[in-house]
């Protein structure tokens, strides 16, 4: 005997929560991102004509590829619409690799540094990821430095420096990338699973 299989009938529950483990990255990030004060997000993004993606939406997506290493445009785009992570943290919506990309090179540039450098401290103080993995120059930045902040007030400050830093270099690394990839690809997006398999 199997266990019912079919792909033509609905099945519950149709809440991507559902699928996602209560403390997974996704929701952390989800989480640190919505205790960011609404100010932070019209100050840089007021709208205003046609109506645009939400920018507290938006700044989750591009900062929870960021931390999966995802950092091209097209790759969270099509994340966006294939992965279930990426799914729930958009609320199923499909921004496109260019809003996604103008985004985050000219209305949110600043803003974005800020906000990945302070999620990224707070993701490594509580050993949901190693700073290594972000930094390809091998330095490494140790995670717990304020553990003891009434004692090393300074180093304190010199680690948050310095990991604004990398990520400034990290975020000028990831713009040339997306350059070169545009050229490669033309304006368009990444092709889906499978459209461009040769038989």
């Amino acid at each position: 005997m199997y266990i019912q299989y079919t792909m033509d009938q609905l099945t519950l529950p149709m809440d991507l929560a559902e699928d996602i483990p209560e403390n997974h990255l996704v929701r952390v990030v989800n989480d640190a991102v919505n205790r960011l004060s609404d100010r932070v997000f019209l100050d840089a993004y007021p709208g205003g004509g046609r109506d645009s993606y939400h920018p507290k939406m938006l700044t989750k997506v591009i900062i929870y590829a960021y931390t999966q290493r995802i950092y091209s445009s097209r790759q969270i785009a099509k994340a966006v619409r294939e992965n279930v992570m990426f799914m729930w943290i958009a609320g199923r919506q499909r921004p496109n690799f260019r809003t996604i990309n103008r985004f985050r090179s000219e209305r949110m540039k600043e803003v974005l540094e800020k906000v990945f450098t302070a999620v990224l401290q707070y993701l490594a103080e509580e050993k949901y990821v190693k700073l290594e993995h972000y930094f390809v120059d091998g330095t490494k930045i140790e995670a717990n430095a304020n553990r003891y902040t009434f004692v090393w007030g300074k180093a304190v400050v010199k680690h948050k420096m310095k990991l604004q830093e990398k990520v400034q270099t990290l975020f000028a690394a990831i713009e040339e990338t997306e350059k070169q990839e545009d050229q490669e690809h033309n304006g368009q997006e990444l092709p889906e699973l499978g459209e461009t398999a040769q038989i």
